[in-house]
């Protein structure tokens, strides 16, 4: 990563930032740049280098905001309709810590709106263009972020991921990106989603980059009573304990992994599961896992097949247990308080009814309506309890898993990008998607989405590295094993 000093000018990496992000403007990346903001503060940093005073860890390094955080600079809009003329009184307080150390935001990226999307064809300003083909999505929900940071615009950006919004878009374009253990980075002034999958994380070019940016925005948050203190920082240093490695086998799903002195390789076993071993799974996805885990085998780690059933669960209980949260989540949308306001209204129902009619979009739509049904008198029971108690059932599998295998080694969705168009009037079709990414966020374990090649129509392919509760940096210092070469 790209830090300002002495011999590199912050104003400079700013403006070339800048200036790739216009140039990209086809591929419907922003929804804001923060042209005039982004390089005052680089002129800033560079006075104080200057000065020769302290600069953060983050001096002048540009970086995509995901249009959900609120700052105070720019429109957030979570890239719906209904929340159009919204400027954030607070900053969220991961975007605080990045600044703190001298991260520079550039522009805040498009999403589906209010993150309820696979594609990012749900958002009110259109779609985001694939990085690799422009007939193609970018994946979902953070697809503006991950399409930045693959192009090269930026050396990091910032997504949320509530079933898979970090990890599907990085995998569509070819980029790493990361779903945290559940706390481990703060949620305030974050615009929710679904409160208890909901994650924050990022995406960036290398496993190291990741690992920084991890190291400053974790931690206990006193505005959220979810976060964790910071064990991130205390986790022994993975990639450096050659030919030592920690074991997180036994450590169970609510510990932090202990590192055992003197384990080889081949004392780690990879875990592969096999219920997504099928011909539901793209072929050429299926072959680079394989190539992975023969990977894995010449650096002397052990592969072991996991049988874990009640996964094929997750999905129905996702879209059960997330849209009801939605439903909470939205209800605060009345065009009274702040946002857009209908003006096709008589009286105070018509204007909440028609301000949410014109602003939400329709998957918004589509997903009040099944949380409101599922948690309605008569259905709770049949449906909310049931998928609650599949849940837990989820947490139990991953925790047995994980007495098994150290880590877990998966692909992220089923295909590579699909076309623009293709599933977005097919709601199943599109939440199938999610069908491998899901259930990570259902148990509050961390994932980590890797590059692995292409397939033969030149799309990135993309796996992910799962591990368990509280192994975060263990598992970002494991995706350098997973480099070719290295």
């Amino acid at each position: 990563m790209k830090i300002a000093n002495s011999k590199v000018s912050a104003v400079r990496l700013v403006e070339d930032a800048l200036k790739k992000a216009h140039e990209f403007e086809d591929y419907n990346i922003f929804t804001f740049l923060n042209d005039e903001g982004a390089l005052k503060k680089a002129r800033e940093i560079d006075e104080k280098i200057a000065r020769g005073e302290k600069v953060g860890k983050l001096a002048g390094v540009p970086y995509a905001l995901k249009d959900n955080f609120l700052s105070p600079e720019g429109e957030t809009t979570a890239s719906a309709h209904i929340l159009q003329g919204f400027t954030s009184p607070i900053t969220a307080t991961a975007v605080k810590k990045l600044e703190d150390e001298g991260a520079i935001m550039i522009g805040r990226t498009n999403l589906d709106a209010f993150a309820h999307g696979s594609s990012t064809e749900n958002s009110y300003f259109g779609p985001t263009l694939n990085s690799h083909d422009k007939a193609r999505v970018a994946g979902g929900s953070s697809g503006g972020s991950a399409v930045a940071v693959a192009l090269d615009i930026v050396e990091f950006a910032t997504g949320t991921d509530t079933g898979g919004s970090i990890r599907q878009p990085a995998s569509f374009n070819g980029v790493y990106g990361f779903k945290p253990t559940y706390g481990c980075i703060s949620r305030y002034g974050v615009v929710a989603m679904a409160s208890s999958t909901d994650c924050v994380g990022f995406f960036t070019k290398t496993p190291d980059d990741m690992d920084l940016l991890m190291s400053i925005a974790n931690g206990k948050d006193s505005k959220d009573l979810t976060t964790l203190d910071d064990y991130y920082n205390s986790q022994s240093d993975f990639s450096r304990l050659a030919p030592s490695r920690p074991s997180l086998r036994g450590s169970g799903a609510h510990s932090a992994p202990v590192v055992a002195d003197g384990l080889e390789k081949s004392d780690l076993r990879i875990g592969i599961i096999k219920e997504f071993d099928n011909d539901s799974v793209d072929s050429e996805i299926r072959k680079a896992l394989k190539e992975k885990c023969k990977l894995l085998e010449s650096k002397g780690y052990e592969i072991v097949e996991l049988d874990m059933p009640a996964l094929k669960y997750a999905l129905a209980a996702y879209y059960i247990i997330v849209p009801a949260e939605i439903t909470s989540n939205l209800s605060r949308y009345d065009g009274v308080r702040y946002g857009f306001r209908s003006e096709n209204s008589s009286d105070l129902n018509g204007l909440y009814a028609n301000t949410r009619d014109e602003g939400f979009m329709p998957e918004n739509k589509r997903r009040i309506m099944i949380g409101n049904f599922v948690l309605s008198s008569g259905f709770y029971d049949a449906y909310f309890l049931k998928a609650a108690k599949v849940r837990t059932l989820i947490v139990k599998e991953y925790e047995n898993a994980f007495s098994k295998c150290d880590f877990i080694l998966t692909p992220v969705s089923p295909n590579p990008a699909f076309k623009l168009g293709e599933k977005v009037d097919d709601p199943v079709a599109m939440y199938l998607e999610d069908l491998m990414s899901v259930s990570l966020n259902l148990a509050g374990v961390p994932g980590l989405a890797i590059p692995a090649g292409k397939n033969s129509d030149g799309l990135p392919i993309g796996l992910q590295i799962v591990g368990p509760r509280r192994s975060d940096k263990n598992l970002i210092e494991f995706a350098n094993e997973l480099k070719e070469g290295a």
